[in-house]
């Protein structure tokens, strides 16, 4: 009898070492680390911490913008648009030239009364304000595009349609960037300044 039970209190310590380890190595498997960003990523909304990079004037990217490149991009917009010297109309408005003349100035096209009400010329800033978002710069338009969210794209698309005229206008000049060393030579004075006003623990020295 004695021997009876050694062997199933053998047995019975046996599988309690076995589902033991069995415990331990399933969880070494199937442990995951919990993630640091919970949820999964949606197109276009921004994720804590991930600022997107701010849009520069558009001269800053007209200064590197390329007419072969612009070319490129205007085939999106060829479906409505020609740029040739007398070409005709279409669902859109000839644009041979249209840089630098009267919004909706094009002679025999029928413009919505929203794009004529826009008062102004097709300036640098005003087409790639129009080419970033139509619906936005003359609510109520026919134009149907989406726009060209890309500024890089913008301004090319702007350079080449400039490069399509008998009179292109002039480039505008690119924003000057401050000076590192003027930078850093303003927040030296302004912590010198800080200090005489504050003294060493924190009164005022005047």
């Amino acid at each position: 009898m004695d021997d009876q039970n050694t062997t199933i209190a053998g047995w019975v310590l046996f599988a309690g070492i076995i589902a033991l380890g069995g415990s331990i190595v399933s969880s070494e498997v199937f442990y995951n680390e919990r993630p640091k960003t919970m949820g999964y990523p949606i197109e276009g909304v921004e994720v804590e911490g991930e600022a997107a990079e701010a849009e520069q004037p558009i001269a800053v990217y007209l200064a590197a913008a390329d007419p072969a490149k612009g070319e490129q991009v205007f085939k999106k917009c060829a479906a409505c648009h020609n740029a040739d010297p007398g070409g005709p109309n279409a669902l859109g408005p000839n644009l041979y030239g249209v840089m630098g003349k009267p919004h909706a100035a094009h002679a025999g096209f029928a413009y919505s009364d929203a794009l004529k009400g826009v008062p102004g010329s097709w300036t640098w800033d005003a087409m790639s304000i129009w080419l970033a978002n139509p619906k936005k710069f003359a609510p109520g338009t026919k134009m149907t595009f989406a726009g060209l969210g890309n500024p890089e794209d913008r301004a090319n698309v702007m350079v080449f349609l400039n490069s399509r005229s008998a009179s292109p206008l002039p480039l505008p000049a690119a924003p000057a960037a401050a000076p590192a060393a003027d930078t850093a030579a303003a927040e030296t004075g302004e912590k010198e300044g800080a200090a005489k006003v504050t003294g060493p623990a924190g009164a005022k020295t005047n």
